[in-house]
């Protein structure tokens, strides 16, 4: 591994990255800004004056060294794609067809007052998106309590970060991704990624797991051989290649190494911890032999994993548990990361500068997306929707009676199952997401959708949601706004405007402050994102995740602000639970928790695990990522990755086309053979539509406490296609 990042899949000569950018060697004056996926939040450079001549260089910043990925790089695409919309449709005879603005809005401020009129306030439903910036989340969440008064809002992230910020908050009483900068990974000798393959989904990471790498101590549980546990491998450290959804029973097997084996830290547990004597006696059930049975991971290996953390902590001070979607996304979520935490509390790692523990944040705006209002329980400032006096905090930011605003709503699947049935939302709403297609259990999901009176979506390009919309609202790309986000360790950011948008788009900002005139709502919604800023600055004030002091002056200065960045505290807070954790006493929980398994258990007829994730190219439903020429034809067409063991006793031969199908649906798949699989495991990549759809397999067996699906489980079957 060198010190720079390269895409080896990418179809694109290597790049020289770092240094001066293109516009900065010309002489000419780029935009400096973020990249538009994922949660690195990786700084680039654009130049140019219209989207055909618009460039983008990476520019050094601590996330991404100076690195950008295949996706980064190609992300200028996305601005000259030929399905851009630019002029709102309304479905007339079945069709979609233009429509101007006027009218448009006036279908859905029209449906809105109807449909509330007689069917109550909750019968119009917002559903939000992880890549709105800070303003928009904002914003929406309002729109939806003060304007609509429903408490029918949640968004996408309840299916990236839910389970991890359930447990952050149970354990360490706040939830932020990384509670650290993410270039203090870059020091630490020993690295546990659970479920997490970095070296596809935000490659730039790789940079901060150098060291880690060529010391021996990285280490990636995952049931496949990713790229990232290629990596770990070919430095001399470990892949845990667990079988899904046993992770849990993997995490208490080590916290059994750890202490029957004296690698705990007594003196860190006694002072900074509480609850062990509860926890320990269900980890003490979990043997190693046992674990070995359940997970399919050896002794010897969950011993090296141990014995290599303990050491980097006791000798370089440099050894981090980090999660991801791969040991989240079960529904028991919640339990297992609450699981790992008490592996890292065990062992001392969190609350100390050079360890600790920390979540990937997946979505480009995953952290800032949960902290502002879009959550079904949430107000800004990440703050409890059924908390009086949070609730008397925010209304007088918004000037409205407390006992006006809405309680807490619906959960995302919950709520979308629960369109157009007796008692559900007839009205939704949709910002920023792709639910046909992300969505577990998909095909019920959009029944749903159709079963509506009315389906709005805004979005840039006729994404599969859109398509089936009555109304689309054509709104503004990542490069023609302005705003911020927050990235997976908490820090602000500016997202700068680089170009005009195209005549006939406009921003949500826009579109919900003309709603809010023409339903008769009094309150204001300002349009201005840096308006819109200031008053969430307001509203998080006092809150867990509090914005007070961060200006756009301080960002556009050049200030790096972590949240909480409040009066008392102006520099912001890079590095948490330094001096105490965020709960009463300021002592982390050990919450006893145990392993359940998958919700689904595998049997003759569904005798296979499916798992799912992503590859290099593409990011979240694809709606984006498969516009881009390059990035389609470097990933190819949906496949199913499994061992040659499993093709032989289905029949079917790599390359050939295969109908993968659980108990909820089916999904048409090339077959992709890789030696190095379970063969009681297969995995899809869930970017695609239609029939190569990953979501017509995955239930929606949700996490009693985060409500997070269960995308990384499920039992299916291989049948050939003639």
């Amino acid at each position: 591994m060198t010190s720079q990042t390269t895409d080896a899949a990418s179809t694109r000569p290597a790049r020289t990255l770092g240094g001066d950018s293109p516009s900065e060697q010309s002489g000419q004056v780029g935009v400096a800004t973020h990249c538009a996926y994922c949660g690195l939040q990786c700084a680039m450079t654009l130049t140019g004056t219209s989207p055909d001549d618009l460039t983008v260089a990476p520019r050094r910043f601590p996330t991404n060294r100076g690195g950008l990925c295949q996706k980064g790089w190609t992300s200028a695409e996305l601005l000259r794609t030929p399905g851009r919309l630019t002029t709102p449709l309304v479905r007339r005879d079945g069709e979609l067809a233009p429509a101007s603005w006027d009218e448009a809005l006036d279908v859905v401020a029209d449906a809105i007052v109807r449909t509330q009129a007689a069917f109550g306030r909750d019968a119009v439903a917002v559903f939000g998106g992880g890549g709105l910036t800070n303003e928009k989340a904002y914003q929406l969440g309002k729109f939806a309590r003060v304007a609509l008064r429903t408490s029918q809002i949640d968004y996408n992230g309840r299916w990236c970060m839910s389970s991890a910020a359930a447990a952050g908050i149970r354990c360490f009483g706040l939830d932020r991704g990384l509670p650290f900068p993410v270039t203090d990974i870059g020091s630490a000798h020993a690295v546990l990624l659970l479920g997490a393959n970095p070296a596809e989904t935000m490659p730039p990471f790789l940079t901060h797991l150098v060291r880690a790498a060529d010391s021996g101590g990285l280490m990636v549980a995952d049931p496949r051989l990713t790229p990232t546990a290629t990596k770990a491998l070919d430095g001399g450290g470990l892949h845990l290649q667990l079988r899904p959804g046993t992770d849990a029973a993997l995490a208490l097997g080590m916290i059994h190494l750890a202490v029957t084996e004296g690698y705990a830290d007594r003196r860190f547990v006694a002072e900074r911890t509480t609850g062990f004597d509860d926890f320990w006696p269900v980890a003490a059930q979990w043997l190693p032999e046992r674990v070995e049975r359940v997970t399919g991971v050896a002794v010897t290996v969950m011993r090296t994993a141990v014995a290599a953390l303990a050491r980097a902590r006791d000798t370089e001070r440099g050894a981090y548990v980090l999660s991801a979607r791969g040991s989240e996304q079960h529904a028991s979520g919640t339990d297992t990361v609450t699981a790992f935490i008490a592996l890292a509390l065990v062992l001392g790692l969190p609350g100390n500068r050079g360890t600790g523990f920390g979540t990937i944040t997946g979505q480009g705006n995953g952290q800032g997306g949960r902290e502002h209002g879009q959550k079904a329980d949430q107000l800004p400032g990440y703050r409890k929707i059924d908390d009086p006096a949070a609730r008397a905090h925010v209304a007088a930011v918004w000037g409205v009676d407390p006992d006006e605003l809405p309680g807490p709503g619906r959960s995302a699947f919950e709520l979308l199952s629960a369109l157009g049935t007796d008692g559900g939302p007839r009205v939704l709403m949709v910002h920023g997401s792709n639910p046909v297609v992300s969505a577990p259990d998909a095909r019920v999901v959009a029944e749903r959708l159709a079963a509506l009176d009315l389906l709005v979506v805004s979005d840039f390009v006729l994404s599969e949601t859109a398509a089936i919309a009555d109304v689309v609202l054509p709104v503004l790309q990542w490069a023609e706004e302005e705003g911020t986000l927050t990235n997976l360790e908490g820090r602000v950011l500016r997202r700068r405007r680089a170009l005009s948008p195209p005549p006939g788009c406009r921003s949500e900002l826009d579109v919900w402050s003309e709603l809010s005139a023409r339903i008769g709502c009094s309150t204001d919604f300002p349009t201005d994102p840096h308006v819109v800023f200031e008053e969430l600055r307001r509203a998080s004030a006092g809150g867990p995740a509090d914005y007070s002091a961060v200006t756009w002056a301080r960002l556009d200065a050049g200030e790096s602000l972590h949240w909480p960045c409040t009066t008392e505290r102006p520099q912001g807070t890079p590095r948490l639970f330094l001096d105490a954790f965020a709960t009463p006493d300021g002592l982390a929980r050990f919450v006893p928790v145990d392993h359940v398994g998958p919700a689904e258990a595998d049997d003759r007829d569904y005798p296979l695990v499916a798992t799912t994730g992503r590859v290099l190219q593409h990011y979240q439903s694809g709606a984006q990522t498969r516009l881009v020429d390059e990035l389609s034809t470097a990933a190819g067409a949906m496949f199913v990755q499994m061992h040659p063991d499993t093709a032989d006793a289905a029949g079917v031969a790599d390359g050939a086309l295969v109908d993968v199908v659980s108990r909820r649906g089916r999904t048409r798949a090339a077959v992709r053979l890789d030696d190095d699989m379970r063969s009681d495991v297969v995995f899809l990549p869930f970017h695609w539509a239609g029939d190569a759809r990953a979501n017509s397999l995955t239930h929606a067996a949700l996490d009693p406490t985060s409500r997070m699906p269960e995308f990384k489980a499920c039992a299916v079957r291989l049948e050939a296609v003639s």
